[in-house]
């Protein structure tokens, strides 16, 4: 284990949405952390899950160019946990034994797989373990 914590989509989202001002300001302060420490990961799925949502919700707001420098200087620095047979095959376990939805299993078991201490995230239960990861919900 490190000192290391995995910020789930919906964190990455929420550090560039504004409609919600609370949550725009602890996710930015997590982003920016993450970034400038180096303690922050993420995976594939999160760069995916972000682009997919910045490209349709943000596209009126954000030029293309200020997506691709936050991809560039943000997002792939962060992402130490790329697509492969066993991170799928650990997401099944997860999936069956704890009863998470197919995208949850996987963002679960990518956080364990870079041994991060905290998964930051509002779509799974605060304060559940999944062996030393720990859930936690940052705007509680």
């Amino acid at each position: 284990m490190s000192d290391k914590y995995f910020l789930d989509s919906n964190i990455v989202v929420y550090s560039l949405d504004r409609v919600d001002p609370v949550k725009h300001r602890r996710a930015r302060e997590l982003v920016t952390s993450a970034a400038t420490k180096k303690t922050g990961v993420i995976s594939y799925q999160v760069v995916q899950e972000f682009l997919n949502v910045a490209i349709r919700k943000f596209g009126t707001t954000f030029l293309r160019p200020d997506l691709e420098n936050f991809l560039r200087t943000v997002l792939i620095p962060m992402m130490a946990v790329p697509s492969s047979p066993r991170l799928f095959l650990d997401a099944l376990g997860l999936q069956g034994e704890n009863q998470l939805s197919w995208y949850d299993s996987l963002i679960v078991a990518a956080a364990i797989e870079a041994r991060c201490k905290i998964l930051y995230s509002e779509d799974l239960q605060h304060g559940r373990k999944f062996g030393n990861l720990v859930i936690e919900n940052p705007f509680l």
